[in-house]
């Protein structure tokens, strides 16, 4: 609670004391001042993220890019990938981790929602934390396993649907204990794969999936330019763009970046996150 709504709420406290012994039987004067409770209505509700409503027959909702009320908007996302079973890798020194890609995000002032899988949080706690503590970042649920929530999906290991709902919770429990704060209620499916069944299953979840429509092909790209190319040509008012943050199996991505983002910029285009790009 911050000290200005703890003023409030101590003068509303002392305001019904007053009132009640007063004169007036316990009704404020004619001419005094308003009840407590028009004190504590003053105080503005905080805004959480928006969300999309459930679909039909409450299957998880699908955002996919800005409308109309955009405008020349952009946002930008980053996988944090890593699958539960790739712990030994990363002990063998493999790096599924970005850190320079974030500096520079930082560096260039880019709004930016990375969907961070809770085995990543697990191995690269102290960034998750950072990331997820700096006003410039949202994080995004991935799954905690990168597990596919359907079959044949590019060869990932497949989570069965009775579980999908506990894979995405046990993401946030990971983000919790790592300290990362500005969360998001939103989902995107490893792979991008999901049919009806997938979204009914993380119904409970309560999570808005999030997908894009312009697709970078950082995903184990040697050739920066030729990445900046298809998000310069694909971007539109609105879009959302996914990259990845993980050196191991997208090492061109920070190049790319360095392209992208003044270019778009000099066409016109405002970086924004999710949550804000969701909202139009």
């Amino acid at each position: 609670m911050t000290r200005h709504v703890r003023v409030l709420a101590a003068l509303a406290v002392l305001s019904a004391a007053l009132t009640g012994c007063g004169d007036s039987g316990g009704q404020p004067p004619a001419n005094g001042p308003s009840p407590a409770r028009s004190v504590a209505a003053s105080v503005p509700a905080v805004q959480g993220p928006p969300t999309l409503a459930p679909g039909a027959g409450g299957l998880t909702p699908v955002f996919a890019r800005g409308g109309k009320g955009a405008g020349k908007t952009v946002a930008l996302t980053f996988d944090a990938d890593m699958t539960a079973d790739q712990g030994p890798r990363a002990a063998g020194g493999e790096r599924f981790d970005n850190p320079s890609l974030i500096a520079l995000l930082r560096r260039l002032d880019v709004p930016s929602t990375v969907f961070m899988t809770g085995r990543w949080a697990e191995e690269y706690p102290t960034q998750a934390k950072e990331i997820g503590n700096d006003p410039l970042f949202e994080i995004a649920n991935h799954s905690y396993s990168h597990y596919a929530f359907t079959p044949d999906c590019y060869g990932l290991p497949v989570v069965g649907e009775e579980r999908m709902a506990s894979d995405v919770q046990r993401a946030f429990a990971a983000f919790e204990k790592a300290g990362a704060r500005n969360v998001v209620p939103y989902f995107r499916f490893p792979g991008g794969c999901y049919d009806d069944k997938a979204r009914r299953a993380l119904a409970p979840a309560k999570v808005t999936a999030v997908q894009w429509d312009v697709v970078s092909g950082d995903a184990f790209a040697t050739d920066a330019d030729a990445v900046a190319r298809e998000v310069l040509t694909g971007v539109e008012p609105g879009s959302l763009v996914v990259m990845h943050c993980t050196r191991s199996a997208a090492p061109v991505t920070e190049d790319a970046v360095r392209r992208v983002v003044p270019e778009l910029r000099k066409r016109g285009y405002r970086f924004v996150k999710v949550s804000e790009l969701m909202r139009h």
